[in-house]
């Protein structure tokens, strides 16, 4: 069974960490990109970090870039998400994602980061809040 498993949320006051970790099942995370979207309630689901499982470069959406690193650890089949410097704004659900292989070798091909409807295997979401 296909299956992402994330965990790790809580909370915490703003300026403090969390590591996010995304558990794959069922298929090889490493030979599929992967991502981390995160979502506010009444609003649209946004991406956070991304990463090409077979190369290891990660992508930031700007909001992020300086203060959260995606990482994978292909021997768990696993993907992280450190979070550092968090700020109240940062306040969501997480959820991992999964590309399939397909997608995710035309992506690399093509040096583009799939859009959100191509990731086709999604975790339950785990939620951070942060506090000021």
């Amino acid at each position: 069974q296909v299956q992402l498993v994330e965990s790790g949320g809580g909370s915490v006051q703003a300026g403090g960490s969390l590591r996010l970790s995304c558990v794959a099942s069922g298929f090889t995370a490493s030979a599929n990109c992967m991502a981390w979207f995160r979502q506010v309630s009444g609003r649209e689901r946004e991406g956070v970090a991304f990463i090409y499982s077979s190369s290891g470069i990660t992508y930031y959406d700007d909001s992020v870039k300086g203060r959260f690193t995606m990482s994978q650890d292909s021997a768990k089949n696993t993907v992280y998400l450190q979070m550092n410097s968090l700020k109240p704004k940062d306040t969501a659900t997480y959820y991992c994602a999964a590309t399939s292989a397909y997608i995710c070798g035309l992506a690399n091909a093509g040096s583009v980061i799939p859009v959100i409807s191509q990731f086709n295997v999604w975790g339950q979401g785990t939620q951070v809040t942060v506090s000021s």
